[in-house]
């Protein structure tokens, strides 16, 4: 599987990143299969959280084992200095490990929210401590929504943050502010040497009132030939990798689609934009 270099980190993570919400309310016997599926595919980068159910106590087993396999990152949804370290000491604890690759302030969706961590007190302060005493090497931050690209471009104005993680797919680019302020964000990240994340890479749509046949929130592809041109879109971009869907049913194909990764041009990227309005934004729901 191809590798790319996660910016100023210097890993070259593979193109899969193992995304931890799969895990979200499973068993050890499927997390272990998972585990042993991204082993064999050669991924070597996992991104979990504490807001993702079981998943921190599920790949904690596997952690004393594999931990030098993998680039881990976590993250924290807390918002003050002393929530988010006492929320990554028990990551630490439930992952078995003494310290992250990547530490990040989540779910970052609005600016208040951006103000909050980044005051006096706030979690980044938090994450700064834990890096100087070599409890996680490098600092990012997450978040998704409409505003997103808009945010992250002030958050690294304001931060110099090593990472950033937020969504793209093709349905979303047809949103032209969308599409413009991803690509200034991408460009200030190449700039910076700032590594990208990219979640929502097969998201088609919202749920609505149809029933949930995967475990995502927002309504994935799910045919692999579907996966694999998504995920050609995706990589496509000057991105590091993708955060596999949150649906160990869906593993498998997004591992074979990253495996089988064919660059798009542009023509190719141009047409496949003018067919999103066969479906819907993920964020529709969320407001503008």
């Amino acid at each position: 599987m191809q590798t790319r270099r996660f910016g100023r980190t210097g890993h070259e993570s593979t193109v899969a990143i193992f995304g931890g919400a799969a895990l979200w309310d499973t068993t050890q016997d499927v997390a272990d299969r998972a585990m042993e599926q991204i082993i064999a595919a050669g991924v070597n980068h996992i991104d979990i959280a504490p807001s993702y159910g079981k998943a921190e106590t599920l790949v904690g087993p596997w952690m004393p084992r594999v931990r030098e396999q993998f680039f881990l990152g976590c993250k924290t949804t807390e918002r003050t200095q002393q929530g988010a370290w006492e929320e990554l000491q028990r990551s630490l604890e439930k992952l078995k490990t003494d310290h992250f690759d990547l530490y990040q302030i989540h779910a970052i969706t609005r600016m208040e929210q951006l103000d909050e961590v980044l005051r006096p007190g706030g979690a980044l302060d938090a994450i700064l401590d834990a890096r100087e005493q070599g409890l996680t090497k490098y600092i990012g931050i997450t978040g998704h929504g409409n505003d997103s690209p808009a945010i992250f471009l002030k958050a690294l104005r304001r931060f110099d943050f090593d990472s950033i993680l937020f969504p793209i797919n093709f349905v979303q680019f047809a949103n032209e502010t969308y599409r413009r302020d991803t690509q200034a964000l991408l460009q200030e990240c190449r700039q910076r040497d700032v590594g990208t994340m990219i979640i929502k890479a097969i998201g088609k749509g919202v749920w609505r009132d149809a029933p949930h046949t995967a475990t995502t929130w927002y309504v994935p592809f799910v045919e692999p030939a579907q996966i694999q041109t998504a995920i050609n879109f995706v990589l496509s971009q000057d991105v590091t990798g993708i955060c596999m869907a949150g649906d160990v049913k869906l593993l498998q194909a997004q591992l074979d689609a990253c495996k089988n990764f064919q660059p798009m041009n542009e023509r190719a990227q141009e047409e496949l934009i003018a067919t999103a309005q066969q479906y819907e934004s993920v964020f529709a729901l969320s407001g503008p």
